[in-house]
């Protein structure tokens, strides 16, 4: 088990004073029984927001909502929590081969949140895509089971891709940043989301934090982690949902702080609303995870 504290800062500047408006963060770790325990958590606005609450989303992602009131010449939302990660023991691979998994997925009776009905059809930011349609049939081979494929798709694609920080924006399609083989964790995610649902295994895209670690003698840096995305594909009635980081080539493990997942980008965006404005607005945020003793 591994015991971490989050912080979050994120800070928006107005050219000029703003409308009414109303915003959704979702930032807050999850609660997940046997893998990921929230033991405090707070936030705070500056200034403060007229109006604040709390709800859970369909698929469980805790959201803060807040009324934003008129006059805002900037806002500071500040996030702090502590949060127990266990890494999964190496399970041994129960996962069927395809055609079994389309069998258990057609006998599957759950609509619940986590039932992958929800993750099989393309959604607005994951469409259907020839070329990555194309290199997802490349990567079956006969006897591979489901789990085995979700880390080939990932190790294929992460060979396929180039981090770029600079490469895509937010609302880059995924066939464009497959076709330039660049993009960031976001792409990497919907990417393969894409890919596997291709396929007909159902895929997630799941948003949370990473720890990261400052190269051997050389100080951490504190702000320099950052918001990430990486994949939950369902292998089967018996191994149930497996993540995997395609960013990284590897499962999600200790390093990784869930937030909450959904059908792509949309689902499960750090900040999403409304906010009247007139003029321009520039906006930065900053992650920062420290392991700490338990």
């Amino acid at each position: 088990m591994t015991l971490y504290a989050v912080r979050q800062s994120i800070r928006y500047d107005f050219a000029r004073p703003t409308g009414a408006g109303r915003q959704l963060f979702r930032i807050l770790p999850a609660n997940i029984v046997g893998l990921q325990t929230v033991r405090e958590a707070g936030y705070a606005f500056s200034p403060d927001a007229g109006e604040r609450g709390e709800f859970q989303d369909f698929f469980g992602t805790r959201v803060i909502e807040a009324a934003m009131p008129p006059g805002l010449i900037s806002l500071d939302l500040t996030m702090h929590c502590l949060v127990e990660r266990r890494a999964e023991d190496a399970l041994l691979d129960l996962s069927p081969h395809l055609p079994g998994l389309v069998a258990e997925l057609a006998a599957h009776r759950s609509v619940g949140p986590r039932a992958p009905h929800h993750f099989t059809l393309p959604s607005r930011r994951i469409p259907v895509a020839t070329q990555i349609s194309e290199f997802a049939r490349d990567q079956l081979s006969l006897g591979l089971t489901i789990r085995a494929l979700v880390e080939k798709m990932g190790r294929a694609l992460h060979d396929h891709m180039t981090f770029d920080a600079k490469a895509t924006r937010v609302d880059t399609p995924p066939e464009q940043a497959f076709a330039q083989g660049r993009g960031v964790c976001q792409d990497f995610a919907q990417i393969m989301v894409g890919a596997l649902r291709a396929v007909g295994v159902p895929s997630a895209y799941v948003a949370g934090y990473l720890r990261t670690l400052p190269p051997p003698g050389k100080p951490r840096l504190v702000g320099a982690d950052a918001m990430h995305a990486w994949v939950r594909a369902w292998a089967g009635e018996e191994m149930g949902w497996v993540d995997y980081d395609p960013t990284n080539a590897c499962y999600a493990r200790n390093d990784h702080i869930d937030v909450g997942f959904g059908r792509d980008y949309d689902d499960v965006a750090p900040v999403t609303g409304r906010l009247r404005l007139d003029g321009d607005q520039s906006g930065s945020h900053s992650v920062d995870i420290e392991e700490i003793p338990a």
